[in-house]
């Protein structure tokens, strides 16, 4: 029954986790993730095929949506939405302050991620690894991943400022998406 054809049809793409086009190497765990798009679509966080966030599961919301993730197993800590608009920033330091060192952090802007922002939370922001915390505004997008301890140099980050010029929407810039493979942290660090 040997299956010969020439020229045999392209095998179809094959999709990894979280739909990356390629396998992360071992010890690392693939994510992507896409900021909301406007006010109408919400963002999506995916770590290794699991759906952290997203409209479907119902988790989403206005302002920063961020994902707390176990850096050594790559296990969900805990998931919530910070309304930047019109809720109490405290929440988000209370969230954010205590973190500890190997907790991964997945940022997805959903309409408005800066307007309560002060400068605790865009130096905490800071200290996670993030370099545009500092100069996020009013309906900017931004996606990042951070951990505690990586101090301004995370090489996963996207912002895109809101300016009538260049948005994509009327009122708001275009969705960011962002995937890759993040190194898991040894549990011995």
């Amino acid at each position: 029954m040997g299956n010969t054809c020439y020229p045999c049809p392209e095998p179809r793409a094959r999709k990894y986790k979280c739909g990356l086009p390629q396998p992360c190497p071992e010890e690392h765990l693939a994510f992507r993730m896409v900021s909301g798009a406007a006010n109408v679509i919400g963002p999506k966080i995916c770590l290794e095929d699991k759906m952290l966030m997203s409209s479907v599961k119902d988790n989403v919301g206005r302002g920063l949506n961020i994902a707390l993730v176990n850096g050594v197993s790559g296990e969900l800590i805990e998931a919530r939405a910070f309304d930047m608009w019109a809720g109490d920033v405290n929440d988000l330091l209370k969230f954010i302050r205590p973190l500890h060192e190997g907790t991964l952090v997945f940022v997805a802007s959903y309409d408005d991620p800066a307007t309560k922002m002060n400068e605790e939370t865009r130096k905490l922001f800071g200290e996670l690894g993030s370099k545009n915390a500092k100069e996020l505004a009013f309906r900017d997008s931004w996606v990042f991943v951070g951990a505690k301890g990586v101090q301004n140099k995370s090489p996963f980050e996207q912002h895109v400022k809101n300016s009538k010029h260049t948005n994509k929407y009327e009122g708001w810039p275009e969705a960011l998406e962002m995937e890759g493979c993040i190194p898991r942290r040894s549990s011995a660090s």
